[in-house]
């Protein structure tokens, strides 16, 4: 079984994580061990909103499209969870299985955290169609991040989902020139959240 164990000290940004205690390894599973709890803020840095910035941009998004989303499990894991492509903004592996597949696929995203919940949006950086995990969590809800295993639950659109996204675009600002660009194509993005496994339901 998994245990949970809290970090006594905070890492250099002040920030108490989360461990998995070691386990047998088994084939394919992510070496993430390290969830870091992410508290959305206004005050971001200069450097952080012009990453978000150069993040929003066609040349970026594509990028982010057909290179990093290969390259950021990759780096994540060799990393322990601490080095991605999104630099200062944390991201983690997010793993669900496959709708038509019923493979293990891995996909880095950014991520925060509201209460003992941890939230992630299906930007797809504003392109039309969703991405993929997004399909694989709805059809096989039990998933992990960074290691931990989580139940996905989409929230529905009302005065939850507006908070969430208000929270998402502090987070990471380029949230909303992607929430945007999807609208433009006639998508909502999706905002999940990533429940304890045995969390009670939460009323929609």
């Amino acid at each position: 079984n998994t245990v949970l164990v809290t970090h006594p000290r905070p890492d250099r940004r002040g920030n108490r994580g989360i461990t998995v205690a070691p386990e047998p390894p088994t084939a394919g599973a992510t070496m993430t061990r390290r969830l870091i709890p992410v508290v959305p803020s206004q005050k971001l840095g200069r450097v952080r909103r012009w990453y978000a910035s150069l993040a929003a941009t066609r040349a970026a998004r594509a990028i982010s499209r057909w290179i990093n989303w290969r390259l950021d499990p990759v780096l994540l894991r060799l990393s322990n969870g601490r080095v991605s492509t999104t630099l200062w903004y944390r991201s983690a592996v997010l793993e669900t299985v496959g709708a038509r597949t019923g493979h293990t696929r891995r996909n880095a995203v950014i991520y925060f955290s509201d209460g003992d919940d941890i939230v992630v949006t299906a930007s797809n950086a504003g392109a039309a169609a969703h991405p993929s995990w997004y399909y694989n969590l709805l059809a096989n809800p039990d998933v992990t991040i960074g290691g931990l295993p989580r139940r996905a639950v989409e929230v529905a659109p009302g005065p939850e989902k507006q908070r969430l996204e208000a929270l998402s675009d502090q987070t990471f600002p380029a949230f909303a020139s992607y929430r945007a660009d999807a609208e433009a194509h006639g998508r909502s993005v999706p905002v999940i959240r990533l429940v304890p496994p045995n969390a009670p339901s939460i009323p929609q």
